[in-house]
């Protein structure tokens, strides 16, 4: 019952989805499993899912605008974003809703066009600022009850992957890349 009500939600949000110009992603929690890991040193690092980064290049092909918004700090989110060529990577943010305010109004893209994935309380703030908020299956409650749509996946393991899809294939763009493969494109 719990899967058939889960597509149903994303069946619902095709159109929204095939919308979307801007995706804009929280860190903790979504793009990792939350957790925090210190080297002896004291320095941070992360663990992030190479799937989400290939739903990530496969979404930047399609000629989405993306976007890190995350309120922690430590330098591994700054490394990924180089890395997978995320060109608007906010770190440090006490006030998400103002940040991604700032955002859409420099890329001049509007709400309604605009998704957001997020897991915690902190993410909810930008809920009228979205056309769809997005959660992980770990999410907290609250989040996932005002959510447009919960994926199957959890943070950290392959959640942004599986809405890249959602949203390729809401774009129709899904079917050649299941059927012919992916080729990285960017120089």
């Amino acid at each position: 019952m719990r899967a058939l009500l889960r597509s149903l939600q994303w069946r619902r949000q095709r159109q929204a989805l095939s919308q979307i110009e801007l995706l804009v992603m929280d860190v903790d929690g979504v793009l990792t499993d939350g957790g925090l890991w210190f080297d002896p040193n004291g320095l941070l690092q992360k663990r992030f899912d190479v799937r989400d980064g290939l739903g990530i290049r496969l979404l930047q092909q399609a000629g989405l605008q993306l976007a890190f918004l995350s309120g922690g700090k430590g330098g591994a989110t700054e490394v990924r974003a180089r890395q997978l060529g995320i060109n608007h990577c906010m770190v440090g943010i006490k006030d998400k809703p103002a940040a991604l305010e700032r955002l859409q109004k420099q890329l001049n893209v509007t709400a309604a066009v605009t998704a957001f994935i997020g897991d915690d309380l902190n993410d909810l703030a930008v809920r009228h600022q979205v056309g769809l908020l997005l959660t992980p299956s770990d999410a907290c409650r609250a989040v996932q009850y005002q959510a447009n749509a919960v994926l199957k996946s959890r943070g950290g393991h392959g959640a942004v992957r599986e809405l890249a899809e959602y949203i390729l294939k809401a774009k129709g763009l899904w079917k050649e890349l299941s059927h012919n493969g992916w080729r990285d494109r960017n120089d």
